[in-house]
């Protein structure tokens, strides 16, 4: 029998869809609400990687579908309706991370960043609140970024679409409280990540991130399974509206 500590986190049959699945943050998400019993339906815009992550549980469902492509996102939640039965929570962890000044930044590459880490989150929890809702409640959680408070040169697309997430969570949350559906996001410190590799390999870029982190190491994937589990559990049955930044005290310089 699970203690009372034990229960705050406890998934057990909760249908949990998964945007982003093949993201390392996601992952580690992954894994760790399986753990808890929670029933994983993941997505992305990779069909090969989402479809290798998801061999390594037993029966997940999984499904190639673009963030932001509204009518794929109806269909990945109507297909899990329809093999489950409900949904009772979603993960969020699609992003894209262009670095670059504003100058001389691609004005595409910046539309992009934007359709995928803001128009995204819309849609993706557009599309599960009826299920939601069908469900008798259920949980939101988006994974924002320390971005939408700190201003780092050359993040103008993603600084800008981070807060403009930070912004939606609040807005959507105060929507649906009376629907007992809770929205929620974690901010992240820069973390070690596929996103983030290619910039990391720099040595002065990943000198200077590490330098602006006060606990003076960059963030890993398994630092955000704490909140997440709180956020999608029992436990944050009363949390909502909120952005909760998991960072080594970065927003605090």
């Amino acid at each position: 029998m699970a203690t009372a500590a034990e229960a705050l986190f406890d998934l057990s049959g909760r249908v949990i869809l998964v945007a982003g699945a093949a993201s390392g943050i996601a992952r580690a998400l992954i894994a760790a609400i399986v753990a808890q019993g929670a029933r994983p339906v993941l997505t992305d815009a990779d069909p090969a990687k989402v479809k290798r992550i998801a061999s390594a549980y037993e029966d997940a469902l999984s499904f190639e579908t673009d963030i932001a492509d509204a009518e794929a996102l109806e269909r990945a939640v109507r297909r899990t309706r329809d093999r489950y039965g409900r949904i009772d929570g979603g993960i969020n962890a699609a992003g894209l991370l262009p670095i670059s000044p504003s100058e001389t930044m691609d004005p595409a590459i910046f539309r992009r960043c934007v359709e995928v880490n803001l128009t995204g989150a819309f849609l993706f929890s557009r599309a599960l609140a009826p299920a939601l809702k069908a469900a008798g409640g259920g949980r939101l959680l988006h994974i924002a970024s320390v971005s939408s408070l700190v201003a780092n040169p050359g993040y103008a697309a993603y600084a800008g679409s981070k807060g403009g997430l930070a912004q939606i969570v609040r807005v959507l949350a105060r929507e649906w409280a009376p629907d007992r559906i809770t929205v929620n996001a974690i901010g992240p410190a820069l973390t070690e990540t596929p996103l983030t590799e290619d910039y990391l390999a720099d040595p002065g870029f990943r000198a200077r991130a590490v330098n602006d982190i006060p606990m003076g190491r960059l963030g890993e994937p398994e630092d955000i399974v704490g909140a997440a589990l709180l956020l999608l559990g029992p436990g944050g049955a009363f949390i909502t509206g909120q952005t909760i930044y998991v960072d080594g005290g970065r927003t605090l310089v």
